[in-house]
């Protein structure tokens, strides 16, 4: 067989992004001479992330439509989709993918649409519990649709079906022994309890509102790494100190799991399948912000399991801290979100995946 040329598409979200990258790299890994391209949505993060990860990208003029009929931007959606689509066709003819990977997000709308009229076989991953409007649409024309929670059949085609977990970063299969590492990089004190705060890749205001009213009256015997996204860092600033430090972006995810006692955090898909493995007592605070509201039941199914605890945006003002200050003196507790939280673990998922993508171009 000649070498495998794969493109991979989706984005607008650490969510998507993620995944796919971790996709990629199990590809590889199983054979370091696979072809891969990714395409995702113009102005978005993955224009930055995929090129990061050493993957060449190229952009579409694609965006979401509005849901608010009245939105001007719906105006300009039907053109865009069709410069797209034109795009993608261009892009599939000049690459000639053997089979091609949507990770979700209105960016793998077009690509997909594209590849599946011409006969190239696709795969989907979806990651969340409730799928999203592109990969809902996607499943009636692509081959197998790989998925990260139970019962997902009342969406898709059963027959279409892997459960195969969401896949993450590979630098978390094992963190336990980051321990030390992590505590000199932080310049935290491994004495004291560690909360760790994100509010994903683009900040939470919510959450970084929050944690400010914490860090006015910071307890003693506790610190906190706070990623605060862009927006908020100058605001959060003005709190760091020997016991909170306040960054932008945390690159080193996994140090800042391997020291965390506890973690705040949005409950989008990918953050919560790594949570699952590198079981971490976790505060999840569902963004509302969300199509479908699917944090807020991607986090139903971990706490409807005892393992993490869940608060509601609009409540997280009142709530959060109260939740946090009884967790992180009840260390029971911890223990048994820690212990339930990894029974909900897939391991080795984008390997699963990668190998689905062989089989799927063997079969044809």
């Amino acid at each position: 067989m000649s070498k495998l040329k794969v493109i991979v598409s989706g984005g607008g979200t650490g969510g998507h992004i993620f995944p796919a990258i971790a996709i990629a790299n199990a590809l590889k890994l199983n054979d370091d001479s696979i072809d891969i391209l990714f395409v995702g949505a113009k102005g978005k993060m993955e224009m930055e992330k995929v090129p990061n990860a050493g993957y060449p990208i190229i952009g579409l003029p694609i965006t979401g439509f509005q849901r608010n009929l009245s939105d001007k931007r719906n105006v300009v959606f039907p053109f865009k989709l069709l410069y797209s689509l034109i795009k993608s066709l261009f892009i599939v003819l000049k690459f000639k993918p053997n089979i091609v990977v949507g990770t979700g997000g209105y960016a793998s709308g077009p690509l997909l649409f594209v590849a599946s009229k011409m006969g190239i076989p696709s795969l989907i991953q979806e990651q969340n519990s409730y799928p999203g409007i592109t990969n809902k649409l996607l499943s009636k024309i692509t081959n197998k649709i790989c998925v990260a929670y139970p019962g997902m059949e009342k969406f898709f085609p059963k027959e279409k079906i892997l459960f195969s977990g969401n896949p993450i970063r590979q630098d978390l299969q094992d963190i336990s022994k980051l321990q030390s590492q992590a505590y000199d990089h932080f310049k935290f004190d491994n004495s004291k309890t560690t909360v760790l705060v994100v509010g994903g890749s683009l900040g939470a205001l919510t959450i970084n509102n929050t944690m400010e009213k914490f860090a006015k009256k910071f307890p003693s015997g506790v610190q906190m790494l706070w990623q605060t996204g862009t927006s908020f860092y100058g605001q959060a600033a003005n709190y760091e100190s020997e016991n909170i430090r306040v960054m932008k972006f945390i690159s080193r995810m996994d140090l800042a799991y391997s020291l965390a006692d506890v973690v705040i955090s949005r409950a989008g898909a990918s953050t919560i399948s790594e949570l699952c493995l590198v079981a971490k007592p976790s505060i999840l605070v569902p963004s509302p912000n969300v199509s479908e509201d699917h944090q807020t039941k991607n986090a139903l199914a971990l706490k409807e399991k005892d393992a993490a605890l869940l608060v509601k945006d609009v409540d997280s003002i009142n709530t959060l801290i109260p939740q946090l200050q009884e967790l992180i003196e009840n260390k029971e507790k911890r223990v048994l979100l820690s212990k339930n939280i990894y029974k909900l673990a897939k391991l080795n998922s984008a390997q699963i995946i990668a190998q689905e993508l062989i089989n799927l171009t063997i079969k044809k």
